[in-house]
Order: structure tokens, then C-alpha cells, then sequence
């Protein structure tokens, strides 16, 4: 129905994305004291960056990706992560060739065909962050401990960092083969998934959710059990660093990621109150993942944040940020004259930075009032032609129920000065 939107999309009206704008905010602000700058990438990329760069045996890739064909008969992907997308305009755009380590931000939509549920769509958000070009345990620690300072200041507390490390190249082929050897004898028992999972990407058996998988895999051998010296020289730098900055995590042997590009450090965000989907975030280092893409090798470590998740988290503690109405001033008039002098003002207002509107349906002064009241407004203008006569309009502070008359020159001073006192 042309009414209706797709399954798995949400509209984001006023009232809710006065949030997201609060979030994004915060966000921004987070990355610039951490030394990052804004990338925006195409909502779109080449098929062949996801099946080469996240891997063709995921989830992702296998069930989850919007493929099309354009009318030049090139398959093309709606980004379903955003990693990948911003590792190609690193290379395309000879960000390396640029001061070392590059650290780049971004938010914005992702698209996953998956099963809608809460905190779970199909259009969903994302803000992540990218950094290229240090292999050094202390941008590890220092990635996973933004990603929950970024959490505090929108005052989610009491939030869960699991940490693991899923080995190299080196050691994954152990991992490998220790995992066939353990899930050989109980194959027939595992989901049709892990089925799947045995030959092509094993290491994914430690993740599934079926009961059944969940109890055969309990004593399997971990990815912790099987590193090389330099993966566990490395897990364990990246804990001293974590304990030096005093952020508090997990350690779970048993976490890996979805994608196929992560090594050595993995991590997961856990908050238990938004239901079974309880991860809001997620990250690792993935240092080959550039060269998979086509460039030279180069380390790399990011994490990417729901804001679909976030938001309902925030919500689920009944947490709403301090927002200023819009507008901050209304004002009302009566009369032709009044009318004019209103419209003139509006723009005063707005041109000094306070939001403003008045009433153009010609409601009664009552009515305006009325309506000024509902949708919050700060201050209200009260304009008519008896005033103007006078030089001196009424202005009412809703807030405080007082009221004051102004001379008509002083009123963008005595709302600036109001407001600026709040």
C-alpha cells in the first residue's frame, strides 16, 4: 500500500527525533576529542566489496544483503555495514599516503534483510568509528574505552564490555582444526545452521543461540586456547592498557564476530534491559581486512553502535534528554497592523538565533494562547494594535506565569537575555 511503509523501516517523527539529533550530537562530539574526523560513504557499494571484504560464508552475506542490478548490469549492494565502505574510500582516496594513524567517524543507515524485532530493522543506524594504520595494543584499549565513554555521557550506566581475542592467521588454522575435531563426533546434533557452519566458518559454532548447539559447544576449545605467542603477548598489552584506564570489561573466550575480517581483539557492548537482542554494540581489529580489499596490508581496529538500540535503552530507563522547545517564542497578533510589525519581528528573532513562529490561521488571541501552550513554547509575544500605538508589546513567560511590557526596539534583547539565563 502506498500508505504503508516496508516491513522492517521506521519513521522518525518530531518528538522522537529531537533523540537521535541529541545522540548524534553527542557523538560528534566524542570523535572530535578523540581525533576523528566525519566520513560519509555511499548508501550504496559494489556487490564484490561485501562478498570479499565481510566474507561470502556470513550471515551477512549469505542471507542478509539487499543486492540489485543496476541498468548497467553491475550488482550493487546497500551497505549492510559500513566498515568495508569506508576501508575502500581510504584506499581509493589515498587517505594512507596522508599522516599516520587516519581516524575517521561516521553515522548514518545501514540495511540488513533480517527478522524485525525490538532494536532490530531492516533500515537501521549506525555510529562507528575507523581506525587505520596502528597495530599498537593501546589503540585497542583506547577504541573500546571510547565506545563507553560515548555510553556515559548519554547516561547509559551499568553496561557490559566483553572482550576476546580471535587469533591471526597464524593460529586461526589451529582454532580451525581443533573445533572440527571436537564438533566431529556430535555433528548430526548441531542446528542445520552450525551444520552449514562446520566446513565453511567453524569458528562461528562458539555463537550460535540454539539451545541444544549452546550446551554441545561448552567445553569446545576457544580461540583464547589456540593463540599464538604474539596474539597472547598482544590480548594481554590490550588488558594492561583496559586496567590502566580504569574501564571495567569481560573476559569472554567464548565471543567471536559475525565477520569474517576481524583478528586478534574482538568485543561486544551487552545491556540486559532491551530484550533478547541485547548487544548495542560491537567492534574488533581487523588488520586484513585493507588487504583483502586490494591494498597493501595495513592494521585497522573500529566498532559500530545501534542507535535503534541506544534509543530503546534509553527509553526502557525513562531517560529523555533536556531538550529546548521549538519554537523557543510564539508570537501572537491582533490586527492588520499588528500582523505586519509580527512578521518583521519573526525575522529579528530568528536572525539572532532564537526559534520563533507566529500564527498565520487567524485565531483569536485566546485561541493563539491556547495553542502557544501546547506546543511548549518559552515565550510568548503578545502583539496587537492598541500596543503598537504605544511602541511596547507584552511579553509572557510561560514557564514562570509572569509577564512584562517591552519597548518594541528591546524585545530580541529581553528574549536573548531570558533565554540565556535559563
Amino acid at each position: 500500500m502506498l500508505t504503508t511503509r516496508p516491513r522492517g523501516t521506521a519513521d522518525i517523527l518530531p518528538g522522537q527525533v529531537e533523540k537521535w539529533q541529541y545522540i548524534e550530537a553527542i557523538a560528534a562530539r566524542v570523535a572530535k576529542e578523540y581525533g576523528y574526523r566525519e566520513v560519509r560513504t555511499p548508501i550504496f557499494e559494489h556487490t564484490e566489496l561485501f562478498t570479499r571484504g565481510v566474507g561470502e560464508d556470513t550471515d551477512i552475506v549469505e542471507k542478509e544483503m539487499y543486492t540489485f542490478q543496476d541498468r548497467g548490469e553491475r550488482s550493487i549492494t546497500l551497505r549492510p555495514e559500513n566498515t568495508a565502505a569506508v576501508v575502500r574510500a581510504y584506499l581509493e582516496n589515498s587517505l594512507y599516503a596522508g599522516p599516520q594513524p587516519v581516524k575517521l567517524y561516521y553515522v548514518g543507515p545501514m540495511f540488513r534483510y533480517d527478522r524485525p524485532q525490538a532494536g532490530r530493522f531492516r533500515q537501521f543506524h549506525q555510529f562507528g568509528v575507523e581506525l587505520f594504520g596502528t597495530n599498537h595494543p593501546a589503540s585497542d584499549a583506547e577504541v573500546m574505552a571510547m565506545a563507553m565513554d560515548f555510553y556515559g555521557r548519554l547516561g547509559l550506566t551499568g553496561l557490559e564490555l566483553h572482550v576476546n581475542s580471535v587469533g591471526c592467521p597464524n593460529c586461526r588454522p589451529v582454532v580451525r582444526e581443533s573445533l572440527l575435531k571436537f564438533f566431529e563426533p556430535v555433528y548430526d546434533e548441531l542446528c542445520p545452521n552450525c551444520q552449514n557452519r562446520y566446513r565453511k566458518n567453524p569458528l562461528r559454532l562458539l555463537d550460535c543461540k540454539s539451545e541444544r548447539c549452546a550446551e554441545l559447544s561448552k567445553t569446545a576449545p576457544t580461540t583464547v586456547d589456540c593463540l599464538c605467542g604474539d596474539c597472547r603477548t598482544h590480548f594481554e598489552q590490550v588488558q594492561q592498557y583496559m586496567d590502566d584506564l580504569g574501564v571495567p570489561y569481560v573476559l569472554d573466550n567464548r565471543l567471536v564476530r559475525g565477520l569474517d575480517y576481524y583478528t586478534h581483539t574482538a568485543f561486544e557492548i551487552m545491556a540486559s534491559d532491551i530484550g533478547a537482542q541485547s548487544s548495542i554494540g560491537a567492534g574488533g581489529r581487523y588488520n586484513g581486512l585493507i588487504e583483502a580489499v586490494g591494498g597493501a596490508p595495513a592494521p585497522g581496529i573500529g566498532f559500530a553502535l545501534g542507535l535503534e538500540r541506544i534509543i530503546l535503552s534509553l527509553d526502557k530507563r525513562g531517560y529523555a534528554p533536556d531538550l529546548k522547545p521549538i519554537p523557543e517564542v510564539f508570537l501572537t497578533v491582533t490586527g492588520d497592523t499588528a500582523s505586519r510589525e509580527g512578521f518583521k519581528l519573526l525575522a529579528s528573532l530568528r536572525a539572532a538565533g532564537i526559534s520563533a513562529d507566529m500564527d498565520y490561521q487567524g485565531r483569536s488571541l485566546k485561541a493563539q494562547m491556547k495553542y502557544a501552550g501546547k506546543i511548549s513554547a518559552r515565550y510568548v509575544i503578545i502583539i496587537g494594535d492598541a500596543e503598537l500605538q504605544q511602541g511596547r508589546i507584552v511579553l509572557r513567560d510561560m514557564s514562570a506565569g509572569e509577564q512584562q511590557e517591552v519597548a518594541l526596539p528591546d524585545v530580541v534583547a529581553a528574549v536573548t537575555l531570558g533565554l540565556g539565563g535559563e
